[in-house]
């Protein structure tokens, strides 16, 4: 927190990455199927990009995936979903146990999603901007059949320039506007969220994907915020000059998503509103979860079939996801 009032976030994270082998050459942590472990939260927005970007890849096989509970205090997320809150691949109860393995007086956060090399036990990254990418292009051979890019060449400028503005405005946006400590910042806050929201609403009135004409990452990074933006930001965080329910293109525009394989089915409602309710106490004290909002609205025509483009490009549509890993049925939590 700045001392004007204005949430500053952390954005010191560990950078490695996981890499294809280039002509045999050596790389800490080369792309190998099943030697790494996603952790994810199905609460978490930074998370929730990793989960849906793995389900329409079909990484599945390659990379296992480890559900913290939505709650948690200062020792970090746990894994309080799994028999004994033990962690049965990593066989861990907390998510800081793999960053202190590898870094064992880690002064940062410790935060979702993050990757960690089974056989070590030690954490290999929580860069959640560059996990996606990579997953995208440095995976490539372990994509599913059909597997739609994500990331394509052409588009990659406009991705990153669209991207960076919904990181500033709304990805990160609404916890400025929410965990400001004073009005002023809070109204700065407030204003430029609206601001950005009314482009978006204005951007993808005529066109039916943020970039080209097929879902890209920046539909990802967009879609994990304003899918919470109704049921948690617009009462929890002050996020209220209206509902994203109340702008025509944006509510089509994530009906649209929400109801395309691979997205809606990684969004658990239930775990959402209880991870920000019960953990941000210096905004909502008392702890009480709301039980609303209606949320079956999502599961509405959206009718954005009219705009045109394909939402998997030369793709197709991922298959069901793994029983254990399926959210869809939360919409009623």
């Amino acid at each position: 927190m700045s001392n004007t009032g204005a949430f500053e976030r952390d954005t010191e994270y560990v950078t490695d990455r996981i890499m294809r082998s280039v002509d045999d050459s050596d790389t800490q942590w080369p792309v190998e199927p099943g030697r790494y472990r996603l952790v994810a939260a199905a609460a978490c927005p930074w998370a929730n990009r990793t989960t849906i970007v793995r389900r329409l890849l079909g990484l599945e096989d390659a990379i296992s995936l480890a559900f913290a509970g939505p709650t948690h205090d200062w020792r970090s997320w746990q894994f309080d979903l799994d028999p004994g809150g033990v962690d049965p691949v990593l066989k861990i109860e907390r998510l800081r146990d793999a960053f202190l393995k590898r870094f064992p007086e880690y002064p940062k956060g410790i935060t979702v999603p993050a990757i960690v090399d089974v056989p070590s036990g030690h954490l290999v990254t929580n860069d959640f901007p560059q996990i996606t990418i990579d997953l995208s292009t440095q995976w490539t051979d372990h994509h599913r059949s059909g597997a739609p890019d994500l990331y394509p060449d052409q588009l990659r400028d406009e991705i990153d320039e669209v991207a960076e503005l919904v990181y500033h405005d709304v990805n990160n946006g609404v916890y400025r506007t929410g965990f400001s400590s004073s009005q002023s910042a809070y109204e700065d806050a407030y204003r430029t969220l609206f601001s950005r929201l009314d482009w978006l609403e204005e951007r993808l009135t005529n066109q039916r994907y943020l970039v080209g004409d097929h879902i890209t990452e920046a539909d990802v990074r967009l879609f994990t915020t304003l899918i919470r933006f109704d049921a948690v930001y617009h009462g929890h965080f002050k996020c209220n000059r209206n509902k994203l329910s109340e702008m025509p293109a944006l509510w089509g525009y994530v009906r649209d998503l929400y109801q395309t394989p691979g997205f809606g089915d990684t969004v658990h409602f239930g775990q959402v509103k209880e991870h920000y309710y019960v953990v941000h106490t210096t905004i909502n004290p008392s702890q009480v979860t709301p039980l609303g909002p209606d949320l079956s609205g999502l599961l509405t025509d959206h009718g954005r079939e009219s705009l045109g483009g394909r939402p998997f490009g030369d793709g197709t549509p991922p298959g069901p996801p793994l029983p254990q890993e399926d959210h869809s049925a939360s919409i009623a939590a």
